[in-house]
C-alpha cells in the first residue's frame, strides 16, 4: 500500500553566510506502505518550521507553516506557542479521535513550455516544496479579538488567528519526483491566515484565507489551485491500528434548509470524508467510535467563472489497488488518450504533469460507495475491477483533491483563495449501516446524516461573506430570497430588482439574504457588545454601576435587529475564564412561541415580550392575568378564532429582571422611559445622568461579604436571544474581555478625604503560612515556584506616591513608583513581589518602609519577614 510518510526536519544550524541549504540527492526506492516511517533530513540553515493548534472551538486542528494542516506532514508535533502536543484533527475536542492525517495546498501552472506543480505534500513522496523563511524571520504569528493584549487585538479577525508565510523557491532538500526529475519551483509566496471561533454556530470549522503572490519574473499561465486531503479516521492518534484503511468520501452540492416556514436549497459544495461505519463497539456508538464527518468547502476563488474538479483516489504500491474514478479515453471532457499516471493503476497521479492533469481534468467523481455500481456500458467512467470494486466501495485508504482554475498570475500579482475545513456531528446514524455496502449504496445513504455538516458549511460561507451586507459601499448587498406566506416565492440577485407579478404584495413576504456582495468580510454573528461599567469599592463590598447603551442599541450583523436579551455579572479571583463565577443575571421578560406545523412544533419567530403577548392573546393589553406559562407542550394554546393555530410558550433565558433573585442586578431608574433621542446632544436633560449617560440604560448591583485584603475581578457580559430562523443560538460577549479589578476596601478618594494611614499586610509575612494555597498570592502563576509569587500588600495609599523598603542598616532594598488615577478602583493599593532591586529574594528580618507623596508628606512603618 502506498502510504504517507511522516517527515520531521531535524535541523542543524551552522554558522554560514548563505541561507540556501545544501542539496539532498535522490533516494533509492523505499516501502511507502509504512505510515510510521520517519526519514531524517539535515539542513544547514533551518527554516522556521512550526505548527500550531486551533483549540478555541469544538474541532482541534493542527496548522503548519509548510502549507499543510494536520500532523501527517508536520515538521513538529508541538505547538509553537504553548509547546503542547497537537492532535491532527480531533473532534469533538477532548475525544482523542483522529479525523485527519493531513491536508495540503497544491498549485500548478504552465511556465514557458514546462508544466510545474508545487505541493505542500503529496502523501506518496518525502519532499516538502514549501518552506517558511529562516528562524528569526519566518515564525508563525498570532492574533485574537478576545483578551486585552493590544498586540494581539490589532488587526484580529477571530478569537484565534494564525498568520504564516511560506515560499516555493528552493530546490535543495526537496526530493526529486518519481521519474528522478529535480523539483522546479514556481517562485511564489503564500500568506496564509486561519481563523477559528468558540461561538456555537462557528465552533465546528476553521476558515483558511490564502494570498498567493508571484515573486518570480515569469508569468504563471493556466494556474490551478487545489486542496488535497487524506483523512484516516479512527480513535486515538496512532496509525498502528490500521484504522485508515476503511474511509469513504464524496461530494455534497446542496442541502435543504428552512427559514421560518420556507424551505430552500442551500448551496454548500463540500467534499467530505468519513469512516465507513463510525467504528461502533458491540453494536452501539461509544466514546471509542468515530461517527462524525469532516470536509472542505471552497468559499473564495480568484474568479467566479472557473472550472472545478473533485477527484478521489486510493494510493497503493500494488497497481491493482491503486485506484480512482477515471473517465474513458476519447469520451471524457478532454477527449484525450488514456493517461498513464506512473503507478500502473488508475489512482495516484505521479509527477508534475500528472498532478497538473488531475487538477485540471474537470471531473466530478462519483461518491466512493457507488464504485461497485459502475457498469461495463457506462458512457463516461472506466469500469473498476470487478473483483475489487466492492472492496473499494465499502472503504479504503482514500484521499481527495478539490481543485479549480485556470487563471494567470503576472509577476508581483496577488490572487486569493479561501476555504473552510468543516466538521459535522452524528454523520452515522445506524451502527449496522455498513451491511448495505457494497451492494445497496442508496440504502446506505438513507442512514447517514449531512444536516450538521451542511449547516456548518453554510455558516462558514456566511462568515466569509456576510449576506445582505454591502461591504465595499457600491450599493450591492448580495442575493436574496422572498419567503411569502410560509413558502419560497422568488430568488433575486438584488433586493432592488423589479418584480412584475400579478397580485404581488411585499408586505406578505420576508427577505432572506442568502449570499453576500462578493467582498470578503470574515466576520461572524457576534453577541451584543459588553456594557460599560464602573467599580466603586468600599470596605467589604464592591458596587457595580452599569450602562448598557451600546449593548441594547447595537444591531446584529445578520438579523439586522437589536437582539439584546440581558446581562450577566461574573466575579473571580483572577481574570482567567475558569476563575469567574456567575453571581447575577438580568434579562428581559420574553417568551419563545413554538408553533405546531402539522408534524412537529417549531420555533419560527424571535421571542415575544410579555406586553406583546398580552395584547395578542390576553383580554386586553392591560391583562395582567394572562400568563404564558399556563400553556405548555402538554397544554398548548389554541386560538379561539383559528383552531388550526396551536402553540405553546417557553421562557427565553430565566426572565429575571428584578428583586428577589439572591444577588440582584436591577435598573437604577426603573421608571425612566425610553430616550426621546439616542443622541445625547439632542436628548432631554432629565433623560441623562450627571456625567451624560442615558438613565434608561443604567443598572446596578452591590457585591457584599468580600474580603478587603483580596483583589476581585469583575466583568459584566451582554447576551442576545439568537435567531431561530437562522438556526443561531444565543450568544454572550466574552467574560475574559474587559474585566476590571478592585479591592473591597477604601478608595484613594477616601484616603485623601479622610487622611487615612497606610498599612501593610501580611505583617509579619510568614514563609510557612501557605498564602499561595489560600489564594492570597500566585493565583495566575501556577507554573512558577513559590519564591517567585510571594506578595506583600500596601493599602490606603494616596493615588500618587513613592514606596521605599529599607534594611535595618538603612540600605535601600526596593523602590516602587505608585501612580494610578484617583478614580481607578486599585488606586489605593500596591503589591511588592518581595524581590530586591538586585533581583534577589529578600531574607528573614526586620525592614522599614516609607511612603512619600509629591507634596513631601512621608509615612514610616515596620515590616517583619519570617522565611
Amino acid at each position: 500500500m502506498l502510504g504517507k510518510i511522516r517527515l520531521y526536519y531535524y535541523a542543524i544550524l551552522f554558522l554560514c553566510v548563505t541561507i540556501i541549504p545544501s542539496a539532498v540527492g535522490a533516494r533509492g526506492p523505499v516501502d511507502l506502505s509504512d505510515k510510521s516511517f520517519t526519514p531524517a533530513i539535515q539542513l544547514r540553515d533551518a527554516p522556521a518550521y512550526g505548527a500550531v493548534g486551533h483549540r478555541i472551538g469544538r474541532m482541534v486542528l493542527c496548522i503548519c507553516n509548510n502549507g499543510s494542516f494536520g500532523t501527517g506532514f508536520a515538521t513538529s508535533g508541538a505547538d509553537f506557542f504553548t509547546d503542547e502536543m497537537i492532535p491532527s484533527c480531533e473532534y469533538p475536542k477532548g475525544s482523542n479521535t483522529r479525523y485527519l492525517y493531513a491536508g495540503a495546498f497544491w498549485i500548478g501552472a504552465i511556465v514557458g513550455r514546462d508544466t510545474l506543480v508545487s505541493m505542500a505534500a503529496t502523501g506518496w513522496s518525502w519532499g516538502r516544496e514549501f518552506s517558511p523563511d529562516i528562524e528569526g524571520i519566518g515564525e508563525i504569528r498570532k492574533k485574537s479579538i478576545s483578551g486585552s493584549d493590544p498586540s494581539l487585538l490589532e488587526g484580529a479577525v477571530s478569537e484565534e488567528d494564525y498568520i504564516m508565510v511560506y515560499y516555493d523557491t528552493l530546490t535543495a532538500n526537496v526530493d526529486n519526483d518519481w521519474s528522478g526529475r529535480p523539483h522546479v519551483p514556481l517562485n511564489i509566496e503564500v500568506t496564509q491566515r486561519s481563523y477559528a471561533w468558540s461561538y456555537s454556530y462557528a465552533e465546528d470549522f476553521v476558515l483558511f484565507d490564502y494570498t498567493v503572490r508571484n515573486i518570480g519574473r515569469t508569468r504563471l499561465e493556466d494556474v490551478y489551485m487545489g486542496i488535497y486531503v487524506d483523512a484516516d479516521v479512527y480513535f486515538g492518534q496512532s496509525s498502528s491500528s490500521g484504522g485508515y484503511r476503511d474511509d469513504i468520501c464524496g461530494f455534497v452540492e446542496a442541502f435543504p434548509r428552512y427559514y421560518g416556514g420556507c424551505q430552500y436549497w442551500d448551496t454548500v459544495n463540500i467534499a467530505w470524508i468519513a469512516d465507513n461505519d463510525g467504528d461502533p463497539e458491540g453494536g452501539i456508538y461509544t466514546e471509542l467510535s468515530v461517527p462524525h464527518v469532516t470536509g472542505t468547502r471552497i468559499v473564495r476563488t480568484p474568479s467566479d467563472e472557473l472550472d472545478v474538479s473533485f477527484n478521489w483516489w486510493i494510493s497503493n504500491s500494488s497497481s491493482v489497488l491503486d485506484f480512482g474514478p477515471r473517465e474513458r479515453p476519447l469520451t471524457g471532457r478532454w477527449e484525450e488518450e488514456f493517461r498513464d499516471f506512473g503507478t500502473g493503476g488508475l489512482g495516484t497521479p505521479m509527477g508534475d504533469a500528472n498532478s497538473y492533469y488531475q487538477m485540471r481534468n474537470r471531473e466530478f467523481d462519483y461518491d466512493q460507495i457507488y464504485t461497485s455500481s459502475i457498469s461495463a456500458n457506462d458512457p463516461i467512467w472506466l469500469l473498476p475491477s470487478a473483483e475489487l470494486a466492492g472492496d473499494f466501495a465499502d472503504g479504503f485508504d482514500t484521499r481527495y483533491l478539490l481543485s479549480f482554475g485556470p487563471f494567470d498570475i503576472d509577476p508581483g500579482e496577488r490572487l486569493p483563495l479561501s476555504f473552510a475545513y468543516v466538521a459535522g456531528q452524528d454523520f452515522h446514524q445506524n451502527p449496522a449501516n455498513i451491511n448495505y455496502l457494497p451492494g445497496q449504496p442508496a440504502s446506505f445513504y438513507d442512514n447517514i446524516n449531512f444536516d450538521d455538516m451542511a449547516l456548518n458549511a453554510a455558516w462558514a460561507g456566511r462568515i466569509y461573506d456576510n449576506p445582505g451586507i454591502d461591504t465595499d459601499g457600491d450599493g450591492y448587498e448580495g442575493k436574496v430570497r422572498l419567503c411569502c406566506d410560509d413558502s419560497l416565492a422568488y430568488s433575486l440577485e438584488n433586493i432592488a430588482d423589479t418584480i412584475e407579478i400579478e397580485d404581488f404584495n411585499a408586505s406578505d413576504c420576508e427577505f432572506i439574504w442568502y449570499e453576500g456582495d462578493g467582498v470578503p468580510d470574515f466576520r461572524g454573528a457576534s453577541p451584543p457588545p459588553g456594557p460599560e461599567f464602573w467599580l466603586e469599592p468600599s470596605v467589604g463590598s464592591i458596587h457595580v454601576r452599569i450602562n448598557g447603551f451600546r449593548s441594547e442599541t447595537t444591531r446584529d450583523v445578520f438579523s439586522r435587529i437589536c437582539d439584546f436579551e440581558g446581562y450577566r455579572v461574573y466575579v473571580g479571583l483572577d481574570e482567567r475564564e475558569s476563575s469567574y463565577s456567575l453571581v447575577a443575571s438580568y434579562d428581559r421578560e420574553d417568551y419563545n412561541k413554538y408553533v405546531w406545523t402539522g408534524d412537529e412544533y417549531r420555533l419560527l419567530d424571535i421571542p415575544y415580550s410579555i406586553d406583546s403577548l398580552r395584547c395578542l392573546y390576553g383580554a386586553s393589553c392591560e391583562d395582567q392575568l394572562f400568563d404564558p406559562m399556563l400553556y405548555s407542550r402538554d397544554n398548548p394554546y389554541t386560538h379561539p378564532l383559528f383552531p388550526d393555530s396551536v402553540f405553546y410558550f417557553v421562557p427565553q433565558d430565566f426572565n429575571v429582571s428584578g428583586e428577589g433573585t439572591g444577588v440582584s442586578l436591577v435598573k437604577t431608574y426603573p421608571n425612566q422611559t425610553y430616550p426621546s433621542s439616542l443622541n445625547p446632544d439632542s436628548a432631554n436633560p432629565d433623560e441623562l445622568t450627571e456625567d451624560g449617560y442615558f438613565k434608561y440604560f443604567e443598572y446596578e448591583i452591590t457585591l457584599d461579604n468580600l474580603l478587603p485584603t483580596i483583589s476581585y475581578w469583575v466583568n459584566v457580559t451582554a447576551f442576545d436571544f439568537g435567531s431561530p430562523k437562522a438556526e443561531l443560538q444565543s450568544l454572550e460577549s466574552a467574560v475574559t474581555l474587559g474585566g476590571k479589578c478592585a479591592y473591597p476596601d477604601r478608595t484613594a478618594g477616601d484616603v485623601l478625604t479622610h487622611d487615612l494611614k497606610v498599612y501593610v499586610y501580611p505583617n509579619p509575612y510568614r514563609g510557612d503560612a501557605n498564602y499561595r494555597d489560600a489564594g492570597f498570592e500566585g493565583r495566575t502563576d501556577s507554573d512558577r515556584p513559590n519564591d517567585r509569587v510571594r506578595a506583600i500588600n500596601f493599602a490606603n495609599l494616596p493615588p500618587k506616591c513613592t514606596i521605599r523598603i529599607y534594611s535595618l542598616d538603612g540600605d535601600l532594598i526596593r523602590e516602587l513608583d505608585h501612580d494610578v488615577p484617583v478614580d481607578d478602583p486599585t488606586a489605593s493599593h500596591e503589591t511588592w513581589n518581595m524581590i530586591t532591586r538586585n533581583t534577589q529574594m529578600i531574607t528573614s528580618g526586620l525592614y522599614y518602609w516609607t511612603v512619600e507623596t509629591p507634596g513631601g508628606e512621608t509615612q514610616i512603618g515596620k515590616l517583619v519577614v519570617i522565611m
